[in-house]
């Protein structure tokens, strides 16, 4: 249930309604914008009146809502949210592009790629230190040697980092990463969810392969709901019957998802089909459609990538790619 507020409404009869509603036995979740105002409802609601509610001076409106995902949804935001990483600002009318090589391979790749990459105007800098592979005979990653290759390349060109994390305990050596990534196999882990909802850092989360977009949202809803804010949605193509590519970017889902939801999208375009000469035609897409940013892979030699070359950018192939969509983007009035 959502109670939406009057403009101008008395300050004392807001806290006055507060604390009224504390008293019916559910959770409250109070979102102030330039616009709207609105309390959000979250608990068993059904024996909420509406009209009592209604009655108050200080409500303009009240409304039910039946989606499961309550914290991620626009009705309780109605304005967007920014995420924000540093100085880097993710989400409402900011477009920023995440990155870096699918894994990390040793200190050479690594400084190469940062470098390249903060050149073409790139604001994060991603790098896989632990690697989810479908075969365990596949390179799994450097583990905590890449995540502090990772961090000394942050620093030393001066991007944010953005790792994947596979399960909770790893959270204390994820102490000093700026965004930590939610992989699509981990995005209904539930109790990583859980631990990350009591953290208060970005967190970039990947639809999972065969997930639907309320699946998704309620994967976003467990992080919000544990008291962290702080959410990206990252559409990465999702599994269907088709075989000429290695997912399908669903494109509709960007609209979707920032028709329902309050919280930032971006677009990875290079685990969507699995082939780099699609990377650039899909960020062209993923712009049009109205998404916050991108996150693309690059390798200084993709031909001998030890995990996922066929899908990643060399610097000279990605710096093309930045200069058509910073023109793409300058075209819709859009800052990056």
């Amino acid at each position: 249930m959502v109670v939406i507020l009057k403009k101008n409404a008395d300050a004392g009869k807001i806290r006055a309604l507060l604390q009224q509603i504390d008293t019916l036995g559910v959770q409250t979740n109070y979102s102030e914008g330039t616009q709207t105002t609105v309390i959000g409802l979250i608990g068993d609601t059904s024996r909420v009146d509406m009209d009592t509610l209604l009655a108050n001076e200080a409500v303009e409106d009240v409304k039910r809502i039946t989606e499961p995902y309550k914290a991620a949804n626009r009705r309780f935001h109605p304005e967007d949210t920014v995420v924000a990483v540093g100085d880097v600002r993710v989400g409402a009318g900011t477009f920023n592009v995440i990155a870096g090589p699918c894994s990390i391979e040793s200190e050479e790749q690594l400084t190469t790629v940062a470098r390249a990459v903060k050149e073409s105007g790139a604001k994060l800098l991603r790098g896989g230190a632990f690697k989810p592979r479908t075969s365990p005979y596949s390179f799994q990653g450097l583990e905590n040697e890449g995540l502090r290759l990772l961090l000394a390349a942050g620093k030393a060109v001066g991007l944010p980092v953005v790792t994947e994390i596979m399960g909770e305990s790893q959270l204390d050596d994820f102490a000093d990463v700026d965004v930590i990534q939610v992989g699509a196999r981990n995005m209904q882990n539930f109790r990583l969810l859980k631990e990350l909802g009591r953290c208060r850092k970005p967190i970039l989360l990947k639809r999972g392969l065969s997930a639907t977009i309320e699946e998704f949202l309620m994967s976003a809803e467990y992080i919000m709901a544990g008291g962290n804010p702080n959410v990206i949605l990252c559409e990465r193509g999702i599994r269907t019957f088709e075989t000429m590519v290695r997912n399908n970017l669903d494109i509709s889902a960007v609209p979707l998802l920032k028709r329902q939801s309050h919280l930032p999208v971006i677009v990875d375009p290079s685990h969507a089909a699995g082939m780099a000469w699609m990377v650039e035609p899909l960020s062209r897409a993923a712009i049009a459609a109205g998404a916050d940013g991108l996150m693309i892979e690059v390798h200084n030699n993709p031909k001998a990538a030890l995990c996922d070359g066929a899908q990643s950018l060399d610097p000279e192939e990605f710096g093309r790619l930045m200069a058509s969509v910073t023109s793409r983007v300058a075209f819709e009035g859009r800052r990056m």
